[in-house]
């Protein structure tokens, strides 16, 4: 399941962490049910935790009281506080939630990789629009060449000759 906005991840996020509770609420207190009434307190205090953290868009936080409520869920079944058909029942739930968690995690780290690349790209559009373009120089002028010595005395001297002047 993929969840574009992040409002659509936190109300999934709620929703698991709803069903999580409904699965324990469900017979809590009766020992018919599977599950001993001490058992039942502690396990919704994890289940208020997962739901809680999942309402505030922390899927970190979620996770970890997830993990403490299958915690408490071994420890209640070692205690034969908790029926096999119960806990399993629960960890299938779990299991369901631990996935939307994983996913919502996932997408949260995606969504952060793809806004620092837009930044990134974004930062090195500007530098690059700042930073003027380097600057092209004109070549000098060649000098005009030098008259060559002696050409032009040599034809003041022979204009006056060959005339009949001499």
């Amino acid at each position: 399941m993929r969840l574009a906005s992040p409002a659509g991840r936190a109300s999934v996020l709620a929703w698991s962490g709803a069903i999580v509770a409904a699965a324990l609420l469900t017979g809590c207190g009766t020992t018919e049910a599977g599950l001993e009434r001490e058992a039942a307190r502690q396990l919704q205090a994890r289940v208020l935790e997962v739901t809680q953290a999942s309402s505030e868009n922390d899927p970190a936080a979620a996770l970890l009281a997830l993990e403490g409520l299958e915690a408490e869920l071994e420890a209640a079944q070692s205690e034969g506080q908790i029926s096999q058909e119960r806990r399993r029942s629960i960890t299938t739930i779990a299991t369901a939630v631990r996935a939307d968690l994983n996913e919502a995690i996932a997408a949260a780290e995606k969504a952060a990789a793809d806004k620092a690349a837009e930044e990134a790209r974004i930062a090195a559009e500007q530098a690059a629009a700042a930073t003027p373009p380097p600057a092209v120089e004109a070549p000098a002028p060649a000098p005009a060449p030098a008259p060559e010595a002696g050409k032009d005395d040599d034809k003041k001297d022979n204009e006056g000759k060959g005339k009949g002047n001499d």
